[in-house]
């Protein structure tokens, strides 16, 4: 909820966020609909949990949903902040849309942020990646949230995460 909370007052007014929980099936998902276009979905924050990172068929479902969502154009990014499974989604992900990056070739890290949407450039499918390695103790990054092939709004992790950890009372 402190992801929306952050995100609200920077969308413009034809836009809407709202949190998502699926507590049977461990999804928290953060929606970001254009109402102008009958609530049409333009983006979406997936936080990963740690049956998400789990069994085989677990960490496929959450890849195949995440390249669903990119496919119909929609922008989406991934927190992992799972400490205790090693795999990285995203790396997984990657394979699956047949895309490298970069960021994560040597040694992905068990935890990250990333951003990553498609869209059509003239008669090619781009795709772009914003991708950061978290560490333990530093502080999160700023994702953009693509509203729009022009527009995108900033992801304030830090800030939510603070806000979270304040509301909660954790030190």
């Amino acid at each position: 909820m402190a992801m929306v909370q952050k995100l609200a007052p920077l969308l413009p007014a034809e836009f809407t966020a709202e949190p998502r929980v699926h507590l049977d099936r461990h999804e928290y998902q953060v929606l970001i609909q254009d109402q102008s276009h009958v609530r049409r979905l333009v983006a979406a924050v997936e936080i990963v949990s740690p049956t998400n990172k789990g069994r085989p068929e677990n960490r496929s479902a959450f890849v195949t949903k995440c390249a669903g969502l990119l496919r119909q154009g929609v922008c989406v990014s991934i927190l992992d902040l799972v400490t205790t499974r090693t795999f990285n989604l995203y790396e997984d992900l990657l394979t699956l849309l047949m895309r490298p990056d970069p960021t994560f070739t040597v040694s992905p890290p068990s935890i990250y942020a990333v951003t990553c949407r498609c869209r059509k450039v003239g008669s090619e499918r781009q795709c772009e990646n914003w991708a950061y390695p978290l560490v333990i103790g530093e502080p999160l990054p700023i994702l953009p949230v693509w509203l729009s092939d022009e527009l995108s709004v900033p992801l304030e992790l830090e800030t939510s995460y603070e806000e979270t950890c304040r509301v909660l009372r954790i030190p």
